[in-house]
């Protein structure tokens, strides 16, 4: 929907590149210094297949993200997408569980930040320094957020260039130094494992559904986007799947490592090595939290300017043209929840909210193939290859992943439900409200 006539609107200043550094950034968070010892766990010497084949996995949603991208030009994503297809509550109930994963992670990785910090700065586990160092993180990130879209750019690409040299190093230098049999798949699996695993990574590689969010600040997203999403997966992809061999072939008992990329860094690059990757895992959450604020008050914006909400929070700063009021609701809500504590739960539902999202838009380019839908959307300008293949093995994929993690009872499972009646009970509300 167009902005009033006369009324500020959003600038088209992203390029693919910064869509790319978003995209990383969002998927390289604080899970990919734990992921290592948490699946090896699960699976033991199975668990680099796993992270490459959800990997691949995560590319053909992926690729289904990219030609449904490659239709709009507006901001808001995959709530666009389920919204032209399927109409406005599932495009509403997609969009809300955008924003509530978005918010939920956000609040998730600042704790996550403080938990890193803490090693070097003790008084971050408890007392006054931590709540403080949230609050000021937080208002400041939302500050660059307001300031203007360039901005966030700037400070988004510098961190995941930050985040990336660690993570390569460590790739690169650990590979000469594994153990080769310890790699080699093999071993008995707990009950369970995959499943559990999976949903793990899952959360792990989720993020790269925000790239199509700021379409509508973005120069040519119709072409930038499909192709940030690609380069997004394939790069990350290659990064977790060398990760856990180095991790896995050089750490005896990986799974008991608290800290495993920093602990295997400390075995073959010594105590500067273990350095760097600490390092890396601050700036990273860093990174990942000025990427969450940029995100999730898209997301908000992109419901707002639909009037699916209240259409005050799709104001635009007459002066740094940017969404100000629901860049405002969005940090203060994240905010609540990262002092509150809530976090590691409301955490817990951003993994399957993603799934939701994910059946949504895999579903959605199934439909805009349809005959009827040639002159409500326009033409894809890229096109997922093998026809309906690969958004239906989207859609088996998450409802598989879905349904293990129902099976086992994941706490995600409820969190997820009751944001999704939470969506529905907000979508009637302001539907009544003049």
């Amino acid at each position: 929907m167009p902005p009033k006539t006369g009324a500020p609107a959003l600038r088209r200043e992203l390029g693919r590149w910064d869509l790319t550094a978003i995209g990383v950034n969002q998927v390289i968070g604080g899970a990919v210094f734990l992921m290592p010892a948490l699946v090896a766990a699960q699976v033991g010497r199975w668990s680099w297949v796993l992270v490459l084949l959800v990997g691949l996995a995560s590319l053909t949603i992926a690729l289904s993200f990219a030609e449904a991208g490659s239709r709009f030009e507006g901001t808001g994503g995959p709530y666009l997408y389920a919204r032209s297809a399927f109409g406005r509550f599932v495009g509403f109930e997609v969009g809300w569980m955008l924003w509530f994963t978005r918010t939920a992670s956000w609040a998730s990785v600042v704790n996550g930040l403080m938990d890193a910090l803490a090693f070097y700065w003790p008084a971050l586990q408890s007392g006054g320094a931590r709540p403080t160092l949230i609050t000021v993180l937080t208002l400041g990130i939302s500050a660059l957020n307001v300031r203007g879209i360039r901005h966030s750019a700037w400070a988004i690409d510098a961190l995941t260039v930050g985040k990336l040299v660690p993570l390569l190093f460590f790739c690169l230098a650990g590979i000469w130094f594994i153990t080769p049999s310890r790699v080699v798949p093999g071993g008995e699996i707990a009950a369970g494992g995959i499943g559990a695993a999976a949903v793990y990574l899952i959360f792990t590689f989720g993020g790269y559904e925000v790239i199509p969010v700021p379409g509508g600040e973005t120069k040519d997203p119709r072409r930038d986007i499909p192709f940030a999403l690609i380069t997004t997966i394939i790069l990350v992809t290659v990064i977790f799947t060398l990760a856990q061999i180095v991790s896995l072939g050089t750490l005896a008992d990986l799974p008991s490592s608290k800290t495993p990329l920093a602990d295997s860094a400390l075995l073959f690059a010594g105590a500067v090595g273990a350095l760097l990757l600490t390092s890396g895992a601050a700036v990273s959450m860093t990174g990942n939290n000025v990427g969450q604020a940029v995100a999730g008050s898209r997301h908000l914006f992109a419901l707002a300017e639909q009037r699916d909400i209240p259409e005050v929070l799709a104001r635009i700063h007459p002066v740094y043209r940017t969404p100000w009021i629901s860049i405002i609701a969005t940090t203060g809500v994240a905010l609540a929840m990262a002092l509150s504590g809530s976090f590691a739960t409301l955490a817990a539902g951003s993994a399957v909210s993603r799934l939701v999202v994910y059946i949504g838009t895999c579903g959605a380019v199934l439909a805009f193939r349809r005959p009827s839908f040639e002159r409500r959307v326009p033409p894809a300008l890229f096109t997922a290859p093998g026809g309906p293949v690969l958004p239906v093995v989207g859609i088996v994929v998450a409802v598989a992943i879905l349904a293990g993690a129902t099976w086992q009872g994941h706490p995600g499972i409820r969190i997820g439900a009751i944001a999704l009646v939470a969506g529905a009970i907000l979508y009637l509300f302001t539907r009544r409200t003049p």
